[in-house]
This record gives C-alpha cells, structure tokens and sequence, in this order.
C-alpha cells in the first residue's frame, strides 16, 4: 500500500495546525484553534465545493471516487520490467512454436490489455490493424484518466472560489452590522474581518493540501500504466514480426529511464547509478 498522499496531508494538517498555536513568546497555544473553527465558513466551502463538482460531472464519473482512492493508495501497480521479461519469454515461445503456442499464455493473464494484445497476433490480424486497435485503446485510456484528473483539478479551482465567496458574505455582514452611532461597530472590527477571512483560508487549503495531491498522485499513476501499455504495444508487434528476443528486450528498455536501463543491464539497481556514470534523466 503507499501511503505516501496520506502521509503528505496529514503531516501538512500537522504543520499548519503547529503554525497556528505556536507563538515564539507564549510558546503553544491551543485556544488558538478555536480562531479558525466556523461552521458556516465549512459549509459555504465543503459544501460548495462538494455541490459544484456534483453539478459539473455526470453520476458514472462520481462513482469513480472511491476506485480513485484505490488507486492513489495502491503500491506501483504497473512496474515495466515485469512486462519487459514477460513479453521476451512471449517471443522466445512464438519463436520456438508458433504465434498459436501464446493463447494459452494469453488466457492466463490478468491484464485485460494485455491479453487482448496477445489474441490479436494470435488471431493472426494484420500487423497495422493490430497497432491501430491497441494504439485506440490507449489514446481512450489517457482521455478516461484525464477526466479523473481533471475532476480534481476542478474541485481545487472551486475551494478558493467558494472561500471567497464566503469572505464576501462575511464582509456584506460585517459592513451592515457595524453601527458607528452606537460606538460598537469598530470595535468588533478586527474580529469581524477574521471571521470572513476563515473561509479563504479553508479554500487555499482543500485546493493545495487536498484536491491537487490527489489529481498529482492520479497524473503519476496514468503515466505509469501509459508506459507499460506502450511497452505492450511495441512487444506485442515485435513478436509478430518475429524480431530477436534479445534485440527486442533492448528496444523495449529503452523506453524506461537511464537508472531502470541500468538495472535492467545489470550495472545497478533502481534508484542507484552505477559509480563513474552519470544519469542524464
């Protein structure tokens, strides 16, 4: 499981929060919460935001929230060189026995594209519909994920919106409550001003600590599986031009980055350089 966006939002509660009670006079301060805690500021910008993005999307887009937190919390699903080596011992076995000796293999994959990749060779379609099938397929992929992102990235411009919004009507109550006449309008001033301020401050940090980490966290995951889709492609396509497995596999790594070619050639491991050489990546 990573845990990494969880993480990064609570340690980012954690610091704000810490940056609220703490006075380098008094030192902590916890009454000081009470400041920054108003209902009707959180329902102006939840409640708005949440309202907006109800109004802005159709149901079967809302659905995907939850299978969305799937998958900011799944571990690396999608890991290329795992793909690489299966796709190598793809072509080794077309080569020894035939395209036909893959349906086996192919039915025993849990990749849907991959399979379908597999079948395709096997069913002997031609090499140029095979690659604008699986080449549709991708493009629909990265326009479906890019509505998953986009829908976050939505929801962090409506935050600060709604957080001005709810600064307004503060402002609009503030403005009409104070009666100078009376002697009691300025003096309810300042803590009338922070009051309408709140809501910004609840904007700027569900747009920043919230929606955009999640739409990030999405991006990273699409463009991993984006790789390893290409990398499917690109094999798949070998192995019915019947290409050296071994002149295959170095056609394949080179889509992966310096440190993964690396480890993939046996001159370090992920994450490591070999010493003496440089990563241009």
């Amino acid at each position: 499981m990573d845990l990494t966006t969880i993480i990064g939002i609570i340690l980012g509660g954690i610091l704000i929060t810490f940056g609220i009670v703490f006075d380098m006079e008094a030192g902590v301060d916890f009454a000081k919460m009470i400041n920054f805690l108003d209902v009707p500021s959180v329902l102006i910008v939840v409640g708005g935001t949440l309202a907006a993005v109800v109004a802005s999307y159709p149901a079967s887009m809302l659905k995907q929230i939850p299978k969305h937190m799937k998958i900011i919390l799944d571990d690396k699903k999608f890991k290329p060189m795992e793909y690489i080596d299966l796709l190598v011992e793809f072509s080794q076995i077309a080569r020894k026995n035939g395209l036909l000796a893959l349906e086996e293999k192919a039915n025993q994959q849990t990749d849907p594209f991959l399979k379908q990749s597999i079948m395709l060779i096997v069913d002997a379609t031609d090499p140029e519909k095979v690659k604008s099938i699986l080449a549709n397929d991708l493009d629909y992929l990265a326009d479906r994920h890019a509505e998953g992102v986009g829908m976050y990235e939505k929801a962090s411009a409506y935050a600060p919106a709604f957080g001005m919004i709810g600064t307004l009507i503060g402002l609009v109550n503030m403005l009409k409550g104070m009666s100078l006449d009376s002697g009691t309008g300025t003096s309810s001033l300042g803590a009338d001003m922070s009051v309408a301020l709140i809501t910004t401050f609840y904007g700027c940090v569900m747009a920043n600590l919230i929606f955009m980490p999640i739409a990030k966290k999405l991006s990273v995951r699409n463009d991993e599986e984006y790789l390893c889709k290409q990398i499917i492609i690109e094999g798949v396509l070998s192995i019915q031009s019947g290409e050296n497995p071994k002149f295959m596999k170095e056609k394949l790594i080179s889509y992966l980055e310096q440190r993964q070619r690396d480890a993939a050639n046996g001159e370090g491991t992920p994450g490591k350089v070999k010493k003496g050489r440089k990563d241009k990546e």
